[in-house]
């Protein structure tokens, strides 16, 4: 595979190229107010211009459903989303655990999230507002121009190494308590909820989404600054979590994950 890959040439692209993994780790209370909603309107851009954009981790869109499942594209698509998210819920159940303690997080709570509700309500802004084309399951490929929700628990690594195994070519990973996960194959920017974070893991975070809060940029504005961020990846530059060589991969356990 790497013989091949090396043989492979450069060509020309645009946004509609994109399948965007849309990914949030470390949350805190502010992520659903900054972060998230810039990512949210950089997934319409992706979506608007062709592109294709996964929207995963079932058990942070908890409380959510009825959200995602209006804005399917039609009843199947929308049952699935009901289904899939109640069988997860289920899944839990049956190992006789519980998702509260796992997730929020103990670093979620010492963020100012306090219930998966809270913390669904702002991971769910991710997605932007265009229509849910499909659901599919945990590293399933994409076939889908547009939204897609792919069925994937709540760990991050689990997350990650799935959409990219789903063809997620670029991810943008936020974070308000510092999660510095890479993709061994894809890259991955990292985007800070709040400015202490942005300053205090400076050298794993790409992009800070903290000045919306500070009053500094308009949410607009830092969606603007990623998408030229990742037009610069496409020429080659490196993101931070490469530069650190921070290539993490793992795949869905047998037992459940929170």
């Amino acid at each position: 595979m790497l013989k091949e890959a090396r043989n492979l040439q450069k060509s020309q692209g645009d946004f509609s190229d994109l399948i965007l993994a849309a990914e949030c780790g470390g949350s805190d209370s502010y992520s659903g107010l900054s972060a998230n909603p810039v990512l949210g309107s950089l997934s319409d851009f992706v979506i608007d211009q062709g592109g294709a954009v996964i929207l995963a981790e079932t058990t942070e869109l908890i409380g959510c459903e009825a959200i995602l499942a209006k804005r399917a594209k039609n009843d199947e698509v929308a049952k699935r989303v009901y289904d899939k998210i109640l069988a997860y819920e289920n899944l839990i159940k049956s190992f006789h655990t519980d998702i509260r303690g796992a997730n929020p997080s103990p670093g979620n709570i010492a963020g100012g999230l306090s219930t998966i509700e809270e913390k669904s309500l702002g991971c769910v802004y991710k997605a932007g507002t265009r229509t849910l084309m499909d659901m599919i399951d945990y590293a399933k490929p994409v076939l889908s121009k547009g939204l897609t929700f792919m069925n994937i628990p709540g760990n991050n690594i689990e997350q990650l190494s799935a959409m990219v195994a789903g063809g997620a070519n670029i991810c943008v990973f936020t974070t308000g308590r510092g999660t510095p996960t890479g993709s061994a194959i894809a890259p991955t920017i990292k985007m800070s909820s709040n400015t202490f974070c942005y300053k205090n893991m400076n050298d794993a975070i790409d992009i800070n989404a903290g000045s919306i809060l500070d009053g500094i940029k308009t949410k607009e504005e830092v969606c603007d600054e990623l998408i030229e961020l990742i037009v610069r990846i496409s020429y080659g530059e490196l993101v931070k979590a490469e530069i650190n060589e921070q290539n993490d991969f793992s795949v869905w356990r047998l037992a459940t994950t929170c």
